[in-house]
């Protein structure tokens, strides 16, 4: 990465299901160390961009660029997304029965950096970001989201976010369904990752996960397309005016 580069540059994306299009022209630059929330309803195609973002077959790039770290990823498989710092924590994590969490992380770790460590060194390494985040030992060895209530499933995404230790976290939803609790939970566990290395893009319906968390910038998205952007007081106008105030001067 060059030191001029943005650590997210998209640039005019383009992006289709089929002969549906989704995504219409999406331009969006996070830097090094920011917070970004993307916020739009059901359907503006919201989550399509961060499977695009993370290479997702179900989607077809038609037009526009990703550069990440300075370079167009559109060609590089999700796996080489990740190994290369990329993150997403899915709005419906899967479950794996037969597979723990600790051994799910230790793959993924080792998938992420190309060094694998004892199961000694990543217990001692998954027990510290737990003790950070407030979990409970025991989690570790639960099979990965089996049984999982949603509060459990999302502290799972975070925990494996404190281990993996990307570049850019991109969190698709993370606080839907979530009580009050589980959502501060999810909340001090992302400013706890927070740095100048680390930057974030939160995508959510609401104003509330943002009670906690202060972004740099938040932009409004409808109809595939960023509509507007701002600062935290975008989110608070949003939530007393609701998305038809928007919609009503999209062109």
């Amino acid at each position: 990465m060059t030191d001029s580069a943005p650590l997210l540059q998209i640039e005019n994306l383009h992006a289709s299901a089929g002969d549906v299009e989704i995504l219409k022209g999406v331009d969006l630059t996070v830097e090094q160390g920011e917070i970004h929330a993307l916020m739009g309803p059901n359907g503006s195609g919201k989550s399509t961009l961060a499977s695009v973002l993370m290479g997702s077959p179900t989607f077809a790039i038609t037009e526009g660029r990703i550069l990440y770290k300075g370079r167009d990823i559109a060609d590089d498989a999700p796996t080489a997304r990740g190994q290369n710092g990329m993150f997403l924590a899915f709005q419906h994590p899967e479950a794996i029965p037969g597979v723990s969490v600790i051994q799910f992380l230790r793959q993924a770790l080792s998938n992420r950096t190309g060094v694998d460590l004892t199961v000694l060194e990543l217990r001692l390494k998954v027990m510290d970001a737990m003790k950070e985040l407030g979990m409970e030992s025991s989690f570790a060895d639960r099979y990965l989201n089996e049984g999982f209530s949603g509060g459990e499933r999302k502290r799972n995404e975070i925990l494996q976010m404190a281990v993996l230790e990307p570049e850019l976290a991109i969190m698709d939803e993370t606080d839907s369904g979530l009580d009050i609790d589980a959502l501060r939970t999810v909340a001090d566990g992302v400013k706890k990752l927070t740095g100048p290395e680390r930057g974030f893009l939160i995508i959510t319906h609401y104003q509330r996960l943002l009670d906690y968390i202060t972004p740099d910038k938040v932009h409004i998205f409808l109809d595939g397309r960023i509509h507007d952007s701002g600062g935290p007081e975008l989110a608070v106008r949003l939530e007393e005016e609701g998305y038809e105030s928007f919609r009503s001067v999209l062109t």
